[in-house]
C-alpha cells in the first residue's frame, strides 16, 4: 500500500509569505536535536515535516510508562548555562520556574564528601564586585563561588581543598584551553590532584558530564563544561532537575508549536531511504502497519536520527558514505537507570545524592523533584561491572546499597531497569566527530554526537539542531 503524506504549508509556504524562499524541510528524528531544528525553522515560517520512528517523541531523552508510573529513559540534568535548551523550552510554552526544581550547585556523596556553592560572605563578596568594576569580568562569576566552595568542602583535607582551588585558578589562567588534548586522568595527574581528591570531586563531575571514564575522557571537553558552568554568571552553575518527563518537557510542546506554524509531525513513521534528486530530496518511509510512504520532494533534509540510523541511511547514498563511515567509527558508552518504587514515605536526604564506591553513582528522589513519592532513580553512567549483571541482580545490588548506606530497610514495591547501551558517544581525546554539513548541500546532520565543544548532552543536541537550521536560514536569504 502506497500513500503520500504531504506537509501542510504554513501561511508563509510556497505561494505565500516569501520569507521561506521556497524552502520545504524534512526532519528525520523527533528527539531534542530534530525538534530544536523544527522549532527554529517553524519560527521563520519555513514548513517542516518531522518523521519519528517511535510512538513518542524525545529520542534517548523520552518519557516511558511502567506500572502506571511515568518514568524517563534515563535521568538528564540540565545546568543553568544550557541557554539554548532553556530558551527553546520557553519558546514552545514551557515555564522554567514550574518545569524544573532549580538548585544551587551542590555535589554530595553521602557521608563522604560535600561541596556547596555558597553566597560569598563579607568580605569575600567585595572581591566579586571589585572584579566587575575593574573590568576583569562583566557579570558575577560563579568561579569565585566555586573557589569558596572548594575551600570549604567537607570530606577533604585542607591540602586537598587548596590543591583543587589552585587547579581551578590554573584553568582560568589558560582560559580553559589546552595546547593539546589529553585524558582527564592525565590532566588531573599533571596538576597534582591526588587519587582521593580525583575520586571524590573530579571523577563524579567527569562521569556526569561526559559519560566517559576519567581514564578515557577528553580533558578539553571536560574543560569546556567547567568553563561554561563554573566560570560564567552565578546561575550558570545551577542544577535544574525536571519536574515533568522529558517528552513533555520539550518535544511534545515543540510538536504542537510546529503544527501551529503549519508543519507536520509523523510518529511511528520510520524513514527507510534518502533519495537525492538534484536540488531536491525524496524520502521513503514506513508506518508501523507496514505500509510504504513515498513522500513529496523536499528542498532539504536534516537527519537527526540516532547515530546507528543515520549511518544506515547515509551508507546507501554514495555521496554520504564517508560520513556514514565516520559515524560508524564512533564508540559508545551506556547509561543504566534503576527505578525503585518504595512506599511513599521513603525519602532521600537530598533531591540528588551521590554514592562513593557503589554500583549506583547518583540517586534522584522523584518525590522531592516531581511529586512521585517513594520513587528513587539510581543512575549508573559509563562502562563498568554493572554491565555483566542481569537486570534483576543489578536492581538487588542497588536495593542493598540503599539499605546499607541510607538505612532504607523496606523492600521496593517494584523495580524497573532501563539500559541504554549506546546512550552517548565515548568522549575521548582528539575525537573526530562528524560535521553538521555533508557533501550534499541540502542534507544536514544533527545530533549530540556531531562536532561541537560539548559532550553528548541535551544542550549539544539542541545546539546542533539550531546550527542546521541556521545553515538553511543563511542559504534561504536572498
Amino acid at each position: 500500500m502506497n500513500t503520500t503524506p504531504h506537509p501542510q504549508p504554513s501561511p508563509g509556504g510556497r505561494g505565500g509569505n516569501r520569507k521561506n524562499h521556497g524552502l520545504n524541510l524534512a526532519i528525520i528524528g523527533g528527539g531534542y536535536a530534530g525538534m530544536a531544528a523544527a522549532v527554529a525553522l517553524s519560527a521563520r515560517d519555513i514548513p517542516v515535516t518531522v518523521f519519528e520512528s517511535a510512538k513518542q517523541l524525545g529520542g534517548r531523552a523520552r518519557g516511558v510508562w511502567h506500572n502506571g508510573t511515568q518514568l524517563d529513559n534515563g535521568q538528564h540534568i540540565l545546568l543553568g548555562c544550557y541557554r539554548h535548551t532553556l530558551k527553546l523550552i520557553g519558546q514552545v510554552g514551557g515555564n522554567i520556574g514550574d518545569d524544573f526544581l532549580r538548585l544551587p550547585l551542590q555535589l554530595t556523596l553521602h557521608n563522604r564528601f560535600e561541596l556547596k556553592a555558597p553566597h560569598l560572605p563579607a568580605p569575600l563578596h567585595l572581591i566579586e564586585q571589585l572584579a566587575i568594576r575593574a573590568g576583569w569580568q562583566t557579570t558575577p562569576a560563579s568561579s569565585l563561588v566555586m573557589l569558596a566552595g572548594l575551600l570549604t568542602a567537607q570530606g577533604l583535607s585542607f591540602a586537598q581543598r587548596f590543591s583543587a582551588a589552585r587547579f581551578m585558578l590554573a584553568l582560568r589562567r589558560i582560559r580553559f584551553i589546552l595546547p593539546r588534548d589529553t585524558t582527564a586522568h592525565d590532566l588531573l595527574r599533571t596538576h597534582n590532584q591526588d587519587e582521593e581528591l580525583a575520586r571524590l570531586l573530579w571523577e563524579p563531575i567527569c562521569i556526569a558530564a561526559l559519560n566517559t571514564p576519567v581514564r578515557k575522557a577528553s580533558a578539553q571537553v571536560l574543560l569546556n563544561v567547567l568553563r561554561d558552568s563554573l566560570n560564567g554568571s552565578r546561575p550558570d552553575s545551577d542544577i535544574l532537575l525536571p519536574r515533568v518527563n522529558f517528552s513533555a518537557l520539550f518535544p511534545d510542546r515543540a510538536a504542537e508549536y510546529v503544527k501551529q506554524h503549519g508543519g507536520t509531525v509523523h510518529t511511528s513513521c520510520s524513514v527507510e531511504a534518502i533519495v537525492p534528486h538534484g536540488d531536491t530530496i525524496e524520502l521513503t518511509a514506513t508506518r508501523d502497519a507496514g505500509c510504504v510512504l513515498r513522500t513529496n520532494l523536499f528542498s532539504h533534509a536534516i537527519c537527526a536520527a540516532s547515530p546507528a540510523s543515520s549511518a544506515r541511511l547515509f551508507r546507501a547514498v554514495p555521496q554520504l558514505a564517508p560520513v556514514a563511515a565516520q559515524i560508524a567509527a564512533l564508540a559508545f558508552q551506556p547509561i543504566y537507570t534503576v527505578y525503585l518504587q518504595y512506599h511513599e514515605a521513603v525519602r532521600l536526604p537530598h533531591p540528588m545524592l551521590g554514592l562513593d564506591r557503589g554500583f549506583a553513582q547518583w540517586l534522584f528522589d522523584k518525590g522531592r523533584i516531581a511529586g512521585q513519592h517513594g520513587l528513587i532513580a539510581a543512575v549508573i553512567s559509563a562502562e563498568g561491572l554493572h554491565q555483566e549483571l542481569e537486570h534483576e541482580q543489578l536492581a538487588q545490588k542497588v536495593v542493598q546499597e540503599l539499605r546499607e548506606r541510607l538505612g532504607i530497610t523496606a523492600m521496593p514495591l517494584w523495580h524497573q531497569v532501563i539500559a541504554e547501551k549506546r546512550a552517548t558517544f565515548s568522549c575521548e581525546p582528539g575525537l573526530a566527530r562528524p560535521a553538521h554539513t555533508t557533501p550534499l548541500s541540502n542534507v544536514l546532520l544533527a545530533g549530540d554526537y556531531t562536532a561541537g565543544d560539548y559532550p553528548a548532552t541535551l544542550e549539544s543536541a539542541v545546539m546542533s539542531g539550531i546550527q542546521c537550521a541556521g545553515e538553511i536560514f543563511h542559504e534561504g536569504c536572498p
